[in-house]
């Protein structure tokens, strides 16, 4: 039997993950929380092969999350699940340690698939996470300029880009507006960009809102 915990802030998803992986009679759902500090404490508790964790979660990013999960807990094995098209951060989970990469909107087929590989120590790649793999340990130099940002980085661009204010980014991220400003002066350096405009139009064109 694969022990599976969910990790998603929005608890219908997680219903609807929940209801997907039911139909595995290996797979059994042995935990959820909606929240870094809620998994950190199931975790203590529940038996977990493999953890599906959404990226986008309140307060800290999904990655700083994996990052910590595989700190404490190296033997579970995490898919990173999101609705971001894989072009975002499906690259980004791999190298930062997932084993795969899932969207919430594909096939739920595909999505017991991945668990099961996951769960058989095997990386899921769908055909196009493993060609940008392929290219970009060929030509990494040719990577867009937003994959040398942090995940921080990322959040701040995405969220400016979306008409946010600082003062409101700081809230939802839980960060001070200070902080989130340095933020934002490194994705303006590392793009090479001038001001909230550009980065908007630059956001646009990647695809990243």
């Amino acid at each position: 039997m694969i022990h599976v915990v969910l990790c998603d802030d929005h608890a219908v998803l997680r219903r609807g993950i929940r209801d997907t992986l039911a139909e595995a009679t290996d797979i059994r759902v042995t935990g959820e929380a909606g929240s870094y500090t809620e998994l950190r404490e199931l975790l203590r508790s529940a038996a977990c092969h493999v953890l599906l964790l959404d990226i986008d979660m309140p307060g800290r990013n999904g990655l700083e999350v994996l990052a910590s999960v595989r700190e404490s807990h190296p033997h579970i094995r995490v898919l990173m699940v999101s609705m971001y098209p894989e072009d975002q951060y499906a690259l980004r989970s791999i190298k930062a340690g997932a084993q795969g990469y899932a969207n919430k909107s594909g096939d739920p087929i595909e999505l017991i698939e991945a668990v099961r590989i996951v769960h058989a120590g095997r990386k899921y790649l769908t055909p196009a996470v493993a060609q940008m793999l392929a290219d970009s340990l060929a030509a990494p130099e040719a990577l867009s300029g937003h994959a040398a940002l942090s995940e921080r980085e990322m959040q701040t661009l995405q969220k400016i880009a979306s008409g946010k204010r600082l003062t409101d980014i700081a809230q939802e991220l839980m960060l001070s507006p200070k902080t989130v400003s340095v933020y934002r002066a490194r994705v303006l350096e590392k793009l090479q960009l001038s001001n909230n405009a550009e980065l908007t139009v630059y956001a646009i064109r990647n695809g990243l809102v």
